[in-house]
């Protein structure tokens, strides 16, 4: 059980058109994710804590792709409809956007790596992070084990986040890794069970 405080923080992981479904690099049932997320973010909202949404910007020429030698089809160019959020993804107004992976040698699965996310969030008092998003066994997991390396408390999103699921048992990997690491589960029926009426 947990009850987030002001000094805590949602971060929601690249929940961007192409990551769902029709998207070139889509993950099964992405979009399944974004009424849970939308609930989440109103329940931090609602006590003054800060939302933090990442998301991949990636330039044309970015090494991820295949045609520079990448592993993935090219997906979330910069300025491209397959980059912006999901239509249905409710951001709060006073949501942080946090852009990762913007040159064409920089990749980034981690919302922390290349960025200044744990820089503002200990600026702001967070000590202990949510995460959910896309996709759990890379963006996901990545900055789940970011967080627990910079210090956060931090908790994994399990109702909001679905995975890529490259090979089989990759998500059940991704899983039991961030849990070995430190972080703890959550889902929406645990947490609004611990929110005041």
């Amino acid at each position: 059980m947990t009850t987030p405080t002001s000094n805590s923080a949602l971060i929601i992981v690249d929940v961007q058109n192409d990551f769902c479904p029709g998207g070139a690099l889509a993950v099964t049932d992405g979009d399944q994710v974004v009424p849970v997320l939308n609930e989440y973010a109103t329940h931090f909202t609602a006590i003054g804590a800060p939302v933090i949404a990442t998301r991949d910007w990636h330039p044309t020429n970015h090494l991820s792709f295949t045609e520079q030698g990448g592993i993935w089809p090219r997906h979330c160019v910069q300025h491209t409809d397959g980059a912006e959020f999901h239509t249905d993804l409710k951001l709060p107004g006073v949501t942080t956007i946090v852009s990762k992976a913007q040159t064409p040698t920089s990749e980034a699965y981690s919302g922390f790596q290349g960025t200044e996310l744990a820089v503002y969030l200990r600026r702001l008092g967070v000590d202990t992070v949510y995460v959910g998003g896309l996709a759990t066994d890379y963006c996901v997991k990545s900055t789940v084990l970011d967080a627990l390396e910079n210090g956060f408390d931090t908790y994994f999103l399990a109702d909001a986040s679905k995975g890529v699921e490259v090979n089989a048992g990759d998500v059940a990997a991704a899983e039991k890794a961030m849990q070995e690491a430190g972080a703890k589960p959550l889902t929406l029926a645990a947490f609004t069970e611990t929110q005041p009426l």
